[in-house]
């Protein structure tokens, strides 16, 4: 059982799809950064300097002067400039990745592979384009089929 976990950990997909997950996480880092540092501000300078993460809304009463004042008393609160910045961030994530996954489809966009098999008219097994007899069925075969 120990041979077949260490075959399976140390195929390729595996450690592919480890290393994804490692840097994804990395990159969901860099583009929370971008929105909570560097895109979260000028829109809240141009909202009136709002900070959208002490944008809440207090469910136990008395209104705080910030939204970790509310948690340090212990006060419920709806934490919607919070919910704000996730939102623009999952927008962020998702249009760099679909920008990702587009270039790389572009990179891999490949020529089909020239055809060099043909169907047999008789039993519509595969031969190949050159043939003029079909090894299954024995037919002969036109140089136009």
């Amino acid at each position: 059982m120990l041979k077949e976990f260490k075959e399976f950990a140390l195929k390729g997909s595996v450690l592919d799809m480890a290393v994804g997950i490692i840097i994804g996480a990395a990159f969901g880092k860099i583009i929370s950064s971008l929105v909570n540092d560097v895109v979260m501000p000028p829109i809240g300078m141009l909202l009136g300097r709002v900070d959208f993460t002490n944008l809440y809304i207090d469910l136990s009463g008395p209104h705080r002067a910030s939204l970790a004042a509310a948690k340090a008393a212990g006060d419920a609160t709806v934490n919607f400039g919070v919910f704000i910045n996730t939102i623009l961030d999952f927008v962020v994530v998702s249009f760099v990745i679909f920008l990702l996954v587009r270039q790389v489809n572009r990179l891999r966009a490949e020529q089909a592979p020239p055809v060099t098999t043909k169907a047999c008219p008789f039993c519509l097994s595969t031969i190949p384009l050159g043939a003029s007899r079909c090894p299954h069925c024995t037919s002969e075969i036109s140089a136009a089929a």
